[in-house]
């Protein structure tokens, strides 16, 4: 290399681009191609600096082959994009292409279905045989499923056993349900697990656009309520959606009341899930969670209800609540000496996309501390992925102005949207929560533990801090604290508990 120019070794068609970076006469960095002996192109960072000794200027330029980057960046891409079990898109890919699909039929006046696929006791078999064959059924079910539809057809997993099908270049219902009824015959195959011949059915709800929607919203919604429907009337079914079938709107205006209800009679409160540190097991922070104890129905989960409130302004009064309730409980075990090692407790808070849009929620949060007596190091605020990229604009400033009041920002459930840890470093961030779902097939499946392994190895080397949700078993534990992620949480740390039951679990450690 020594007495060749720095640009002979570039790409001819980035051999321009590269120039004119070195013209500039300043640091600057800048990716490109260079071009190995044999031919090949290798992607590579070029650091360009100019110097200046005894009134003479120097360039140096440093390469770095940046390929294993590239490949770990790829790989953390497509998980954002797909489902980690099945390689199918997730929610949030779904919706966009969904979205754009629904633009250009109703250009073309064409005629689209969601299918919205259910297995059949598919907990029973999660529960009898384990999630490996679980996850095994599922798999083989997204296969068949991919198998039985044509390239143009947009195949999603939105979670758990829930599948979801959007159908293209449609003539007529008649063509649906050819469809429906291959999926049928398809899916009701026995399905080998372990050594045995598994039978799942699927119950799919059918809503056809534009007759039963023109939002993507709107016909998720309505073909979910058919599925519904197909399952009550024996499973193994299809049902496509009807309007009288919409009646589950009202049910939802009586949960709304009854939410408002709820908020103003204190039946909701907030249970707390233990976040230890993955070197030493001590006791970290918690993250709050919210449940409500309903007088007719017992204490539900966030997935029970907060749909609804997401729909409508209700979120803001309930977000705020969480926000008051976990700052108070931060304040109270700070005067009852309830700590961990390094000092006070942090309570983590989940923020809704609604709560975080909103003008002024910095200050709405200031307010917060100030009438709780709180101060902002005790609290930690939660955002997805998708909340982020949704508010580019706005986004950086709120976050900065978070964390000026003290308050540690982090990512949840991630490599589950969009973010890459590129984007990460445009922002104001603190730490990165590893969605459990990445978690859940450790330490046994490869893929799993090269894209996490990646993730964590990376935002460490951004300066975040790294916690691991779901995690079940020492093995899971060992492996993430090997790599560099510093905080644990799951059901091998400690179930969600309500408030006084958490503090006599930290007091008996």
């Amino acid at each position: 290399m020594v007495g060749r120019h720095v640009l002979s070794f570039i790409a001819d068609d980035e051999r321009p681009k590269v120039k004119e970076v070195m013209r500039q006469g300043r640091e600057v960095r800048y990716e490109t191609a260079v071009v190995h002996k044999d031919g090949t192109r290798i992607p590579v960072e070029f650091i360009v600096r100019t110097l200046e000794r005894d009134g003479e200027k120097l360039r140096m330029t440093i390469v770095r082959d940046i390929r294993d980057r590239l490949a770990n960046e790829a790989r953390i891409q497509h998980l954002a994009h797909h489902d980690g079990l099945t390689g199918l898109l997730n929610r949030g890919a779904f919706m966009d292409r969904m979205a754009l699909l629904m633009k250009h039929a109703e250009r073309k006046g064409e005629m689209l279905a969601l299918l919205f696929i259910d297995l059949d006791n598919f907990k029973r078999v999660n529960d009898s045989l384990g999630h490996l064959e679980g996850d095994q059924v599922l798999t083989t079910v997204s296969e068949r499923l991919v198998g039985a539809l044509r390239g143009s057809d947009l195949v999603g997993r939105f979670g758990g056993d829930e599948f979801v099908v959007l159908l293209t270049d449609l003539a007529s219902r008649a063509d649906i349900v050819v469809v429906l009824e291959a999926l049928l015959s398809v899916v009701e195959v026995p399905v080998r697990a372990d050594g045995r011949a598994l039978s799942v059915t699927p119950s799919i709800g059918v809503a056809v656009f534009p007759d039963d929607g023109r939002q993507a919203d709107e016909l998720i919604q309505h073909a979910d309520t058919a599925m519904y429907r197909a399952k009550a009337r024996g499973r193994a079914t299809y049902q496509f959606f009807e309007s009288v079938l919409a009646e589950t709107a009202y049910a939802d205006l009586v949960l709304e009341a009854e939410l408002a209800q709820g908020l103003t009679r204190n039946e909701f409160e907030l249970f707390f899930q233990p976040q230890v540190e993955a070197t030493s097991g001590q006791l970290s922070g918690a993250e709050a969670l919210l449940r409500w104890r309903h007088p007719q129905r017992g204490l539900l989960a966030p997935d029970s209800f907060i749909f609804v409130a997401e729909r409508h302004r209700l979120m803001l009064a309930l977000g705020e609540w969480v926000m008051r309730e976990a700052a108070a409980t931060a304040r109270r075990w700070r005067e009852q000496g309830l700590t961990h090692g390094h000092g006070p407790m942090r309570i983590a808070v989940n923020l809704s996309r609604m709560q975080f849009n909103l003008d002024g929620f910095a200050d709405t949060v200031q307010r917060v501390l100030a009438d709780s007596g709180a101060k902002g190091q005790w609290l930690e605020l939660e955002l997805t992925e998708r909340m982020l990229i949704e508010d580019v604009e706005h986004a950086p400033a709120t976050l900065a102005q978070l964390r000026s009041l003290g308050l540690t920002v982090s990512v949840d459930d991630f490599g589950t949207g969009y973010t890459s840890l590129a984007h990460l470093t445009e922002l104001p961030l603190d730490k990165l929560k590893i969605d459990q779902s990445f978690v859940a097939r450790l330490p046994d499946d490869v893929g799993a533990q090269a894209i996490t392994r990646a993730i964590v190895q990376m935002a460490v080397g951004l300066g975040l801090t790294v916690t691991a949700e779901g995690v079940r078993s020492a093995a899971q534990w060992q492996l993430l604290a090997s790599w560099g992620c510093q905080q644990l949480q799951g059901e091998l740390v400690g179930s969600p508990m309500p408030a006084a039951e958490f503090e006599a679990w930290v007091r008996a450690r």
